[in-house]
């Protein structure tokens, strides 16, 4: 039977749907037909509940913005169009404009989407970041599959959600279009069937539902009303596992396993490659609302997500599995587990493993109960149940199920669902995510200089040298004796608050095991101290046991590196850390495993984009050679964000643009704040997107990627570009004295505080110079104003006056672009830099220039970002060969075409209101339309922080 094949777009066919009935015509259906077709009803919409004036404005204000965009009209038309607009009548068009913008985000994802089924259907060659192009690779690579066997239990692909305040969309809105997008989708179904009466008429409806939903949307408030409480990002994050992720990583899972079962020709060890994790509730660096209490709520809630799972994926099995003991044999094991099954029904009296899987579901909701508490299971009868000990209890009753079918022959039956659910007990176990548990080195110290001077070790820990303190913490950690009396409660508010979340840590993992909480990291990492000292509290509350210099513990102790000169001394610190006999022993009882954390925001901001990353790959390299030196496994966690300026930039690429030896199996790294509902918003979103952290997993730990003809030679010019670069970033970031009032005045930054889009405070103090300001509203200020200064600038500088200072200017070019083509570390800088660049704008940046009370100033760092600009963008076309940005990316390119125009009323409004909002008019009209503006340009550009 051949193999059946979904429509191509060619064949797709558009409805010109009129006011009395929609009619099929025969023409393709391409992106922009479905843009218009929401764009149209959405007009529609808006003159219905608005009134022919406002949309007339908008309809005004979009042609002129389309003009603009393909340069028959200059912004100067658009400007005057909003000059002096009365607030009021400016929110509708805010709204109008924001709302185009999803419905063109929203058209895009569902052509991408069709693009790839398209692919996978047409015969065509896997494509890159798939399982099956990556299974191709090794057999041209002849990696054997006794080689992958061997990888298997090393291996680790953990995405690690994060709460990080840039998914500006309330779930409202992330509802409604999801349902636009189902509606979508049966539309285009139809568009391929022959026109007739019950098509006509199917595609009616669905027109209609789509104006229900949008009508809907368009009288939702756009804004919240308050901010998130950490309890509500906590059920936002658990949504995605609801949503897609229970399903789709045990699938993910099994299916490597099953390929290397069938590769290797025998049985493999059950190993789950992707386990998950989080930081929702459990990030308390900088964050005084993480407590003891989100602690225990957020890793309760989880656990209570999966094992309702269990529960959810058991009943459907014992309705399925209706094989009777007299048509096939049944295995002894699975008898007794019958037995204990308390199902006495007549009609199962022949039906062992239904009665087996019901006794398994009476002892998950007395899990449950037992748990999480019994108001959480409903009725009584699991009460005649005991609960599980442990998920491994669970999935060995699990298997015997699994070897009772296997060995009747039922096959077929044991790898459907029952394979997926032992694949899921192995993926979440009982705790569903690992979370971590994150502050800030100096507040660890804060709060063991209180303990100590309490407990009478030392008045005054801070003032000790780093020696000193290496041996006040060594002796510590070799004692069992307690430093924190029982019961004692006289300490300040925030010791109290951390060693509350670390006494809950140690009770998730007793609740849910070791994996509940298996993490501690330490940011801002500067010493061996550092990290020591949350060693100290993770034996006061017994997560670290002390037998002199033989400690044992369950939970892994991660230095975070984050600025330029932090990535350059991390390998130093490392190994005189691991100079340490205790500590050394530590790692030995872990596995031998030194995970470090990377962080890509603070390393931006310090030293600006190309050396930021060029100091993560030279301390990666560093840190690569004195863990094979020492003998010791490293595992990188990324602390990447969503844009180019965090680390953001697709998966695949940025994973295999790691230095060889880097990612050794095992990849830890972070998705923030809209990245999360890009990639795990459905399901079929999150199976590419996993894969592709797989493929490269394993593609980088098994196959030679980098493979430079002269490495020493690219490092040489790497390091030379890096400070260089810097050298321009500083001039400008760190040495101007008009750059923090360039910065906070020509963009939103003091009003995202009020936009209410996450728990976490947008700035540690007033902004004074860049270390007092967080990463996100950082990079998020920038890309309002469209500059997108820290996802490029530097880079021209850096690469022109490298060129020009060769005898041969033109050998030089010629050795970069040799660099680009066969390095995919430069490749991968320099593509991320094209994206963050096609988003930037600098004629809609002069107007944000103009907010700025000082004109010398606005002018003279106007001008310096403005030649920068132009400066990287003729030095990007000399080293790449390209003409445009993205011209090795039409897809991108599309995309950046497609929103440019719904982008142009949102700034210029923007603009036009923060001017009138700062010279004193402070109605709620105006701040609430400058929010709407900053909501509106921040889910078109899609990666904005």
């Amino acid at each position: 039977m051949p193999t059946p094949r979904r429509p191509q777009h060619p064949g797709w066919r558009r409805a010109v749907v009129r006011k009395d009935t929609p009619t099929i015509v025969d023409q393709p259906i391409n992106l922009q037909d479905d843009i218009r077709y929401l764009g149209r009803i959405l007009g529609e919409v808006i003159a219905q509940q608005e009134g022919p004036e406002v949309f007339d404005l908008v309809e005004s204000a979009r042609r002129q913005a389309f003009s603009i965009a393909g340069g028959t009209e200059d912004m100067a038309s658009l400007v005057e169009m909003f000059r002096d607009i009365d607030p009021d009548r400016a929110e509708p068009v805010i709204r109008a404009f924001s709302h185009f913008a999803l419905m063109a985000n929203l058209a895009e994802d569902l052509h991408d989407e069709q693009d790839r089924l398209d692919h996978q259907y047409s015969g065509a060659p896997a494509p890159d970041s798939t399982l099956e192009a990556t299974w191709a690779k090794f057999r041209d690579a002849r990696v054997t599959p006794e080689r992958l066997a061997e990888e298997l239990p090393r291996t680790l692909v953990a995405p690690v959600l994060t709460a990080h305040p840039t998914e500006t969309r309330r779930r409202t809105v992330f509802d409604a279009q999801k349902h636009i997008a189902a509606a979508m989708r049966r539309r285009h179904r139809l568009l391929s069937l022959p026109d007739n009466a019950a098509t006509r008429r199917d595609l009616g409806a669905i027109e209609a539902d789509i104006r229900r939903r949008l009508t809907v949307l368009w009288q939702t408030a756009l804004i919240r009303v308050a901010r998130p409480r950490i309890e509500d990002e906590i059920e936002v994050g658990l949504r995605y596992y609801k949503l897609s992720l229970l399903e789709e990583i045990p699938r993910i899972n099994l299916a490597v396993l099953a390929r290397l079962r069938e590769a290797v020709g025998r049985e493999v060890p059950p190993h789950a490659i992707i386990r998950p994790g989080s930081w929702i509730g459990g990030d308390h660096d900088g964050n005084p609302y993480v407590t003891a209490r989100t602690l225990e709520y957020a890793t309760s809630r989880a656990a209570h997500t999966v094992l309702q799972r269990y529960c959810s994926e058991l009943h459907r099995l014992e309705h399925e599995l209706s094989v009777s003991d007299r048509m096939s044999e049944v295995s002894v094991d699975l008898y007794a587990l019958a037995e204990r099954g308390k199902n006495d029904v007549p009609s199962r009296v022949d039906e062992p493993y239904r009665r087996a899987i019901h006794g398994m579901r009476g002892r998950m909701l007395s899990t449950i109960a037992h748990l999480i508490g019994p108001e959480a299971v409903e009725g009584e009868w699991h009460r005649a149940h005991a609960p599980y000990g442990s998920a491994e209890e669970f999935e060995a009753d699990l298997a015997v199920v699994d070897a009772s079918l296997r060995a009747s022959r039922d096959d077929i039956i044991a790898d459907d669902r029952l394979a997926r659910l032992r694949a899921a007990v192995h993926s979440f176990g009982f705790h569903l995510y690992s979370m971590d548990i994150r502050q800030n080195s100096e507040s660890y110290e804060d709060v063991l200089a209180e303990i100590f001077s309490v407990a009478r070790v030392t008045e005054d820990y801070r003032g000790l040298s780093e020696e000193e303190k290496i041996d006040l913490l060594v002796r510590e950690l070799e004692t069992p004796r307690p430093l924190v009396p029982t019961g004692y409660a006289g300490y300040g508010e925030v010791t109290e608050r951390e060693l509350g979340i670390f006494r809950q840590a140690a009770a998730a993992v007793e609740r849910f095991g070791p994996e509940a909480v298996p993490h501690c990291i330490i940011s801002m990492a500067e010493s061996v101290s550092d990290i020591l000292e949350p060693m100290v509290l993770l034996k006061e509350v017994g997560l670290i046991a002390a037998d002199g210099q033989r400690p044992t513990g369950t939970v892994d102790v991660i230095p975070l590196f984050e600025t330029i000169e932090d990535l350059g001394a991390g390998a130093a610190i490392l190994e005189k850390l691991w100079r340490l006999p205790l500590y050394r022993e530590y790692l030995r009882q872990r596995g031998d495993v030194q995970e470090v954390m990377l962080g890509y925001s603070d390393s931006n901001k310090d030293g600006g984009y190309f050396a930021a990353n060029w100091a993560l790959y030279s301390g990666e390299m560093d840190l690569v050679r004195v863990c094979r030196e020492q003998g010791l496994r490293l595992r990188l966690f990324h602390g990447r964000g969503g844009t180019v300026g965090r680390g953001g930039g697709p998966s695949y690429e940025a994973i295999l643009a790691q230095p060889h030896g880097a990612v050794a199996g095992s990849v830890r790294i972070t998705e923030q704040g809209e990245i999360i509902s890009a990639k795990y918003g459905s399901r079929d979103t999150a199976r590419w997107n996993l894969e592709a952290l797989v493929s490269a997993t394993l593609e980088a730990s098994v196959l030679n990627i980098n493979d430079l003809e002269d490495p020493q030679r690219a490092y040489e010019v790497m390091s030379w570009l890096s400070e260089a670069s810097q050298r321009k970033y500083a001039a400008l970031a760190h040495e101007d004295p008009g750059f923090i009032q360039y910065f906070t005045e020509s963009t939103p930054l003091q009003e995202i505080g009020a936009l209410n889009i996450g728990s976490r405070p947008s700035s540690r103090k007033q902004t004074e110079t860049l270390a007092d300001l967080r990463a996100i509203p950082w990079v998020l200020s920038w890309s309002q104003s469209r500059v997108m200064l820290p996802g490029w600038f530097g880079v021209g500088s850096a690469l022109h006056q490298w060129v020009e200072a060769g005898e041969n200017p033109e050998e030089r070019v010629a050795e970069l672009r040799a660099l680009n083509e066969s390095w995919p570390f430069f490749n991968s800088v320099l593509s991320n830099m094209a994206q963050v660049m096609s988003k930037a704008e600098m004629e809609l940046a002069r107007l944000y220039a103009d907010l700025i009370g000082d004109a010398e100033v606005a002018s003279r760092i106007y001008r310096t970002i403005r030649e920068e600009y132009d400066l990287t963008l003729e030095m990007f076309g000399q080293v790449t060969g390209r003409d445009r940005l993205l011209e090795d990316n039409p897809a991108l390119a599309r995309s950046v075409r497609a929103r440019y125009p719904y982008l142009l009323p949102l700034n210029i409004i923007q603009v036009e209101l923060l001017r009138r909002y700062r010279a004193g008019d402070q109605r709620d009209s105006v701040a609430s339309g400058i929010q709407l503006t900053m909501n509106g340009l921040a889910t078109a550009l899609r990666n904005s922080g």
